[in-house]
């Protein structure tokens, strides 16, 4: 692995928010995944809406599409963006006693929206997870992260074509 700089870190190594003034608008777009793992029969009570709280899909997707939208106020030396879509999708896998969680955020601008889009499925998660602990407390969420990304500086990419050497 080559050097890498850090760039929220100046000349005294000081956190600093990046200077994207310069930089041109362009077309930027990252989808993000993540799981909760959980027992079947919890899985069984949200995919048949059976569950007491309602729709637990619904209420996270919101939550997911709120939290991009409020991700500079949470992460400290994000940008606050303009983002143009989001979108967050929920993929029962009984297979594997979890849900997949995928978010999608496009923006035409000068940073990325790779954290944003982990911060709808970190968000869409924490909610699911909220209102299913009641009946199943040893829920895991896991494996959030970014499977593609496209334009900026650094280009597009895919988690499975990224190698350390890219990084």
């Amino acid at each position: 692995m080559t050097d890498i700089k850090l760039s929220h870190l100046n000349e005294q190594g000081q956190a600093n928010m990046v200077d994207v003034t310069n930089k041109s608008s362009t077309f930027r777009e990252a989808k993000a995944v993540g799981y909760v793992n959980m027992h079947p029969k919890t899985l069984e009570l949200i995919t048949q809406g059976k569950h007491a709280k309602g729709d637990v899909f619904a209420v996270a997707r919101i939550a997911g599409i709120q939290a991009a939208k409020k991700c500079a106020d949470l992460i400290p030396l994000c940008h606050p963006l303009l983002l143009t879509k989001i979108h967050v999708s929920f993929f029962p896998e009984p297979e594997n006693n979890r849900v997949k969680i995928e978010s999608l955020c496009k923006l035409s601008g000068q940073t990325g929206v790779e954290m944003e889009a982990l911060t709808a499925v970190s968000v869409a998660a924490l909610t699911l997870f909220d209102m299913c602990k009641a009946v199943d407390p040893l829920m895991v969420i896991s494996d959030i992260g970014v499977e593609h990304k496209k334009g900026g500086k650094s280009g597009d990419w895919q988690r499975e074509n990224r190698s350390e050497s890219a990084l």
